[in-house]
């Protein structure tokens, strides 16, 4: 089992109080050759539409040395986990969690902007000590 990452429980509990019922801790994706593990998998029930929307999410820190370092670790693996889950539960929709002060500074620079639009990156922006979502970007 792989190491859940700093932020791991603030992100479940910032769900939680957004509504969402976590389902996994980790998601387990399955391919015929090899397996993922992201870090959470949630549903809440749309009730105008009567169904319920499911999402994974990746939880990612930012804090340890270079942020651009962590992004390329962490766009490489959204992008392998989308591929997954689209192989095997397509409407699941996969979220990178960012904490807010990462996302106000790092992720607003020019350049992380254009690679988040050119790999159509989901963001779901947190704040550590209120234990809260701050932003959904889609």
């Amino acid at each position: 089992m792989s190491r859940k990452d700093t932020f791991h429980d603030i992100m479940r509990r910032a769900l939680e109080k957004d509504g969402w019922t976590i389902t996994h801790d980790p998601l387990y994706v399955e391919l015929p050759d090899v397996e993922a593990q992201i870090d959470l998998g949630a549903e809440r029930l749309i009730a105008a539409e009567r169904h319920n929307q499911t999402i994974a999410v990746e939880v990612k820190s930012f804090i340890r040395g270079s942020n651009f370092s962590e992004f390329h670790m962490a766009v490489g693996q959204f992008m392998n986990y989308r591929f997954a889950l689209r192989k095997v539960e397509s409407a699941r929709v996969l979220y990178l969690a960012v904490p807010t002060d990462t996302y106000e500074t790092f992720f607003q620079k020019e350049t992380i902007q254009q690679m988040c639009q050119e790999y159509n990156l989901k963001l779901v922006i947190y704040e550590t000590t209120s234990e809260e979502i701050t932003q959904w970007i889609n």
